[in-house]
């Protein structure tokens, strides 16, 4: 007589690592949980990758997304988790959002709060931004990605002054930052 086993998978609970002002970590949190209640200062990335012409690869978050979906935002943005190294997460996340990986570096951090009208979450992150350069075809995950494109970066500087609802709260920061560190060079 043979055994029938049936092996059940508990969907695996994403967290985040709490931060203080400083990126000092303070703790974990569940993610969603860290995103409600008007949030709580958590770690995050985001990366910006550039072709050979200089445009920007954009992704449009899939609608699907617990926050901010549909919206146009840099071409990745996520979280480590508990013990996994930032520039690992980074990697990571290119793989698994846009099917690439590429040689990224570490350009600044800034700290932003904004709130999700539609979900009523709130993000509170402490941001590492990361760029890097590619040359490649992205092949975009449809679970995370709804559309994607190279952007002009001045087109897109003057689409974020006219449509800013298009955007996510914390992409006109960041992209504001990142050309005005390219400007001086630095």
């Amino acid at each position: 007589m043979g055994w029938l086993v049936i092996v059940i998978e508990e969907p695996q609970v994403e967290n985040v690592i709490l931060v203080d002002e400083q990126d000092n970590p303070t703790g974990i949190e569940e993610k969603l949980r860290a995103h409600q209640g008007g949030g709580r200062l958590h770690r995050a990335f985001s990366v910006f990758i550039f072709n050979d012409a200089g445009q920007l690869l954009l992704q449009r978050r899939a609608a699907s997304k617990y926050h901010f979906g549909g919206l146009w935002t840099n071409t990745v943005c996520s979280h480590p988790q508990e013990g996994e190294a930032l520039e690992d997460a980074v990697h990571r996340k290119l793989a698994q959002e846009f099917g690439f990986d590429t040689t990224v570096a570490e350009s600044f951090t800034f700290t932003y709060r904004a709130t999700d009208a539609a979900s009523g979450l709130t993000e509170h992150e402490f941001d590492h931004v990361f760029v890097g350069d590619y040359a490649g075809e992205p092949r975009p995950n449809p679970a995370e990605v709804d559309d994607w494109k190279w952007a002009d970066l001045r087109e897109l500087e003057r689409d974020l002054r006219a449509h800013p609802d298009r955007y996510t709260p914390w992409f006109p920061i960041a992209f504001t930052k990142l050309m005005e560190r390219r400007r001086r060079g630095t």
